[in-house]
């Protein structure tokens, strides 16, 4: 088997902002990095084939019938259209391996021709795309009883699931971030199922980029403000701590999203400062004192790990990849519901030196998250995956 595997990848989000992108560019950077031939084929704002070093990028332009699924995400029926542009490529890259990652245009696309051309393909699931589409679902029903809300959004839930696991029996190799995904998809496909964490950048986040001392305490979000978030629950924890008679915090919430104004016009201590990236991210981290994350949707939560690494311990739900990351006691708290992000949030307030410790020890959790451990894992899977092709037994 050839030392380094040549691999086409379709990220089903590459430029847009948020975590999964972030992880696909980290996994591009990788490959060039180490001089591994790799192919990136994913949506751009024009069709264009640029070479940079060991990597090939085939940006695809979607079109006018494309259907906006979030502020920066898309859905582009025609795609299609690129089919043969990207067969082209594919036969002139002659890649060993196919890695795609959601069900989306792009990957759609990717796994055809993986198929078409008997490349065999690796899948990792990035996003909890049942969950996401079942809190927008309850959203957009309010209007009816809750039990029927419930009830409606739980059938679509388990409908959408069942659909992403037919798709994800197509790959001979499936990653996923926490190990109730991996147990989730390998019985639902029968495919072999490995873990694929993510790490974070120490160095961009660090305490050392903390820039106030005014003794306010400071519970931080970030992310998109959008309902799958869960992101009301802040105004929630906020009306139970006015309530205690506590005053001297502030909810420091960055992200944009259509749950922006529901927050600016509810939360009294609240400051929320739209998008941010570079500095002024690393900076908006570092201020935290604890960080508040209340999604239920989130595969895993890169930025829990960012809070992490910013030395600040996280309060997550027991739903979803976020629990995963936390050590209850140590790195933060796992919780059930809000009468226990209250209890937790009051807890670290009223005792410092335990909020001290936590931050060291969530500060240390991060250190140990390594990038290229993460995708050395994945260059893994890929050989398991080329080696399946070859006819070899399975491991």
């Amino acid at each position: 088997m050839r030392n380094n595997l040549r691999v086409a990848f379709f990220p089903d989000s590459y430029l847009e902002v948020n975590g999964a992108a972030m992880t696909c560019q980290r996994l591009t950077e990788y490959a060039k990095r180490k001089d591994y031939p790799f192919l990136c084929i994913y949506a751009g704002p024009k069709t264009e084939v640029v070479q940079d070093g060991s990597v090939t990028y085939l940006a695809l332009k979607r079109s006018p019938a494309s259907i906006s699924l979030d502020e920066d995400l898309a859905y582009d029926p025609l795609f299609q259209r690129h089919t043969n542009r990207v067969l082209r490529q594919l036969l002139t890259f002659k890649p060993d391996v196919l890695h795609i990652t959601g069900v989306n245009d792009v990957s759609i696309v990717g796994a055809y021709l993986g198929w078409k051309l008997q490349i065999p393909i690796v899948g990792s699931w990035h996003t909890n795309v049942h969950e996401f589409a079942a809190h927008r679902l309850k959203k957009l029903l309010r209007f009816l009883p809750r039990a029927a809300v419930g009830k409606i959004a739980g059938f679509a839930e388990r409908k959408i699931m069942d659909g992403a696991v037919l798709y994800y029996k197509m790959p001979k190799v499936l990653l996923a971030p926490n190990q109730e995904l991996i147990d989730l998809l390998g019985q639902g496909t029968g495919r072999r199922a490995l873990m694929m964490t993510r790490g974070v950048d120490t160095d961009k986040f660090s305490p050392e980029k903390r820039t106030v001392n005014d003794g306010i305490f400071r519970l931080g979000f970030v992310g998109r403000l959008r309902a799958e978030k869960s992101v009301r629950l802040l105004v929630d924890i906020e009306r139970e701590l006015i309530k205690q008679g506590r005053a001297n915090f502030e909810f420091l919430i960055v992200g944009e999203g259509n749950e922006r104004e529901y927050l600016e016009k509810h939360l009294v201590h609240g400051k929320i400062t739209g998008f941010l990236d570079g500095e002024q991210l690393s900076e908006a981290y570092a201020n935290m004192d604890v960080f508040i994350f209340p999604s239920e949707t989130d595969a895993f939560g890169n930025v829990t790990q960012e809070a992490f690494a910013s030395g600040v311990p996280a309060i997550v739900t027991d739903q979803g990849g976020p629990k995963f990351i936390v050590t209850p006691n140590e790195t933060g708290f796992v919780t059930k519901n809000l009468e226990e992000f209250v209890k937790y949030v009051t807890l670290l307030i009223d005792e410092p030196e335990r909020l001290s410790k936590m931050k060291i020890l969530s500060r240390e959790r991060a250190m140990s998250q390594s990038w290229d451990a993460v995708f050395e894992g994945v260059y893994d899977a890929y050989r398991i995956a080329y080696e399946m092709r070859e006819g070899k037994p399975k491991s």
